[in-house]
């Protein structure tokens, strides 16, 4: 079968390979895709940029769904034929205190797909059946694909953060996430959403309306902290959702987050920030960091878009064969798409 994968650990080292269908164990499923998402992390992968080590070679893509295969002998809950997605961490001990407590999130020997283990950017996938759910009828294949950057906004807005009805809360960065943050807010009784982007980000921001939010800025021709001032009549957001990650928006969520107020930082930023923190003490702000999601977390989403509370469709920008995937990484990295799908060729 025909996969993405990166082979080595330089720009650039990611190419199309024919790969060996894997060899499933007892408790896993193979799992034929259907969809699977490109994320900011694949860019960055195939650029060399990625924050964790990338076990090379692997198959790319951690965002997928798709139809039972075949099943191990010890799955009872699944049948071949049945559509299902999954989730992200491939492995984990199952043994530490974060996997007993149900945080296998952030098990320290965790693997995920796309980069710790072969990913989705193929045709066929090995899962093991507990991080397994059914796809929601009437969900296609392409829009539940997109379930993994929802949870991601979910965990950090409800579970991680505190959001009271009527609440101010900004989003910077509009990309899928952020974008995924504006319903999540909006659901969790969110009076105003404010999201911020940049030049580069004016088709994002004109979806980010469609989506719900209220104010979009672009902070490269108007000054964001003071439009938020001006909004909350001096008090500053009651929570700011940090989804860009750099220096320069972690100053400008610190200069607009109210006193006693929230920054939740989802983006990853890993250059040194060069600058005070001291406003984390003088105005008491709480600032957190939040990766990942749970069982609790997916089966929230999946009952939301079963439910059709959240809408995913305005997110797909193209749909492509994985035997396009430079052209799909290229129209993210630019920009020019907010989510691309790769589907498996025969």
């Amino acid at each position: 079968m025909i996969a993405v994968v990166k082979y080595g650990q330089k720009d650039g080292m990611v190419e199309l390979r024919e790969v060996a269908v894997p060899k499933i164990g007892e408790n896993e499923v193979l799992l034929e895709v259907r969809a699977a998402g490109i994320c900011g992390s694949d860019i960055e992968m195939w650029r060399n940029d990625f924050t964790f080590k990338v076990n090379t070679p692997v198959i790319q893509g951690h965002e997928f769904c798709g139809v039972i295969a075949d099943t191990g002998k010890e799955v009872k809950k699944w049948k071949t034929g049945e559509r299902v997605i999954s989730e992200t961490s491939a492995y984990v001990c199952g043994k530490c205190y974060f996997c007993k407590s149900g945080d296998y999130n952030l098990c320290p020997d965790r693997l995920g797909y796309g980069y710790g283990v072969d990913g989705a950017f193929t045709r066929f996938v090995r899962v093991r059946q507990e991080i397994l759910y059914p796809v929601p009828p009437g969900l296609s294949f392409e829009e539940a694909a997109i379930t993994e950057p929802i949870c991601v906004a979910y965990n950090a807005l409800i579970v991680r953060s505190r959001i009271q009805a009527g609440d101010t809360v900004v989003v910077i960065g509009p990309g899928p996430i952020g974008l995924n943050c504006i319903q999540v807010a909006k659901l969790a009784g969110a009076g105003t959403v404010i999201v911020l982007g940049t030049s580069v980000d004016a088709t994002r921001l004109e979806l980010a309306k469609k989506l719900g939010a209220d104010i979009v800025v672009n902070s490269q021709k108007d000054d964001p902290v003071k439009l938020v001032n001006e909004v909350t009549d001096g008090l500053g957001a009651d929570l700011v959702v940090n989804a860009a990650g750099n220096a320069l928006t972690l100053k400008q969520s610190l200069d607009m987050v109210r006193r006693l107020g929230q920054i939740t930082k989802i983006g990853w930023g890993p250059k040194p920030i060069n600058m005070s923190l001291d406003l984390l003490i003088t105005k008491s702000i709480t600032l957190q960091g939040t990766y990942g999601h749970n069982w609790k977390t997916w089966r929230s989403v999946l009952k939301l878009l079963g439910n059709n509370r959240l809408i995913v469709k305005p997110l797909i920008s193209k749909v492509l064969p994985i035997t396009e995937w430079e052209k799909a990484y290229r129209l993210v990295e630019e920009r020019k798409a907010v989510k691309v799908i790769l589907k498996p060729v025969e």
